[in-house]
């Protein structure tokens, strides 16, 4: 196996520089095989969930809400306090991944979450319950997008669209099976079952830290050569191994330069060339969530009380809308490299509008329409939402890589908690149709936002994108 590069010495980069760039291109001649699918599965078993816990809310409050005999305004609290710890989470956990590495906090985030579903069967009262869940959100705001940026961070540019949103289905996938079990297991068993299985998951963060190797890049840019160069030469190793031929020799790779006002965060999001994609994502994460959580926190609430359907109905409803989302992520997922980013999120984003507006104005009256259009919606707008899981990392450099997908992962919080909260003030109001005409508005401006001002990456090298 050759590791040398045009800016090595020695088979080693001469400066952190250079060493980013001879990683990047190192990273580019691999070929897609079980290695990456290995790591992929288990980052992604994580992200599950992460999601399973995240939604199983929304599923479990109609019981909550007759138990402790919750008012609208505690109904919305109770939803909501876990959006606000994964806010507070993914903006912590950015800056703590481009700090001490992604593998580190992807660990202790489901370590943590595991614990407060734990805690969670033990609770009696609200008080208690919404202090555990801030926490359980910070765990689950915090590895998300974390997880996201280290994908994206092992993977080379061909077909990376298609590789990294494979991975990303986990997340649908785990909303999808929260809906699931509980349409199944919540009349049956109650809410503290499903809370104690959810925390089972919290053992994966020993095979996180035993199996999944730090980020060579993460490694590089923080001068950490020999760790990264070693990282490297055992991944490129075992891809050996695996495909049973030798590498090819790495491209040539000019090294990677930072702007002369570059500071490795929050200021350097903020000017030159970042600021205008930190706006723009912030938009997009913000318009996507505040659709996609106003819709789906409520749904099993307005199928009870508009509809008057039972718990049953009211989740196996809410849950085919739940499957119709991982439709579009999985079409979006096989059409992204070739579709591209923007137009991705352009399409899809119009897509939601146009079903909503829909719905809000002519097809609002029973159940079963309102189930028909909330999921072709939901088809549009997961779809969105899961291209900017795989879009948000390649906007930003290795050194604030984890920060920029992390503030997006805050701004989609803010959504998931104003969505819920623009809804139930609407819908206390008894104006149905107007709940869905407002969420096509906010999905209209993210289509607007995307065809206007994103930037196309589809098959571009990170550290061309963003240096």
């Amino acid at each position: 196996m050759t590791t040398d590069t045009p800016h090595a010495t020695a088979g080693r980069p001469a400066d952190t520089a250079a060493l980013v760039a001879a990683i990047g291109a190192r990273f580019e001649r691999l070929p897609l095989c079980r290695w990456h699918v290995t790591v992929r599965l288990i980052i992604g078993a994580v992200t599950f969930f992460e999601a399973f816990d995240q939604l199983l809310i929304a599923y479990a409050l109609p019981e909550l809400r007759a138990e402790w005999h919750l008012s609208t305004g505690q109904t919305t609290s109770l939803i909501t306090v876990g959006s606000m710890g994964m806010l507070a989470g993914a903006l912590l956990s950015g800056r703590l991944a481009d700090r001490i590495g992604r593998v580190k906090v992807i660990a202790a985030c489901i370590a943590l979450s595991g614990v407060c579903s734990l805690l969670l069967t033990l609770c009696s009262s609200p008080g208690p319950f919404m202090a555990l869940r801030f926490v359980q959100g910070l765990a689950i705001g915090g590895e998300v997008p974390v997880a996201a940026t280290f994908i994206a961070e092992i993977t080379r540019a061909h077909r990376r669209g298609r590789f990294v949103l494979l991975y990303e289905l986990v997340f649908p996938a785990g909303l999808t099976a929260c809906a699931v079990l509980a349409w199944w297991l919540m009349p049956l068993l109650g809410w503290r079952w499903m809370f104690g299985l959810a925390a089972i998951p919290g053992v994966l963060c020993v095979l996180v830290v035993r199996c999944v190797p730090e980020s060579p890049r993460w490694l590089a840019d923080h001068g950490r050569h020999e760790e990264a160069l070693a990282t490297m030469a055992s991944i490129e190793a075992k891809v050996e191994k695996i495909t049973g031929e030798p590498l090819p020799q790495p491209a040539p790779a000019a090294p990677v330069a930072r702007e002369s006002h570059a500071r490795s965060g929050l200021r350097e999001l903020l000017t030159g060339r970042y600021r205008k994609r930190t706006l723009v994502v912030c938009a997009l994460w913000f318009c996507g969530y505040f659709v996609n959580y106003g819709i789906s926190s409520w749904l099993p609430t307005i199928y009870g009380s508009r509809f008057h359907l039972n718990l049953s109905d009211a989740l196996l409803y809410s849950t085919v809308t739940s499957c119709a989302g991982f439709l579009g992520c999985l079409v979006v997922a096989l059409t992204v490299d070739r579709i591209g980013r923007r137009h991705t999120v352009t399409w899809c984003l119009g897509g939601a509008a146009l079903c909503l507006l829909l719905l809000g104005l002519f097809a609002g009256g029973s159940a079963s329409s309102v189930l028909i259009w909330t999921s072709l919606s939901a088809v549009f707008f997961f779809g969105a939402n899961i291209c900017l899981y795989l879009y948000t990392p390649e906007l930003f450099p290795t050194r604030m890589r984890a920060l920029g997908t992390s503030l997006g992962g805050a701004v989609n919080r803010l959504g998931v908690i104003l969505g819920p909260i623009v809804v139930g003030a609407v819908y206390a109001g008894g104006a149905l149709g107007t709940v869905f005409v407002t969420l096509a508005v906010v999905a209209l401006v993210g289509s607007l936002t995307a065809g206007v001002a994103a930037e196309e990456t589809s098959g571009r090298q990170l550290e061309d994108v963003a240096p």
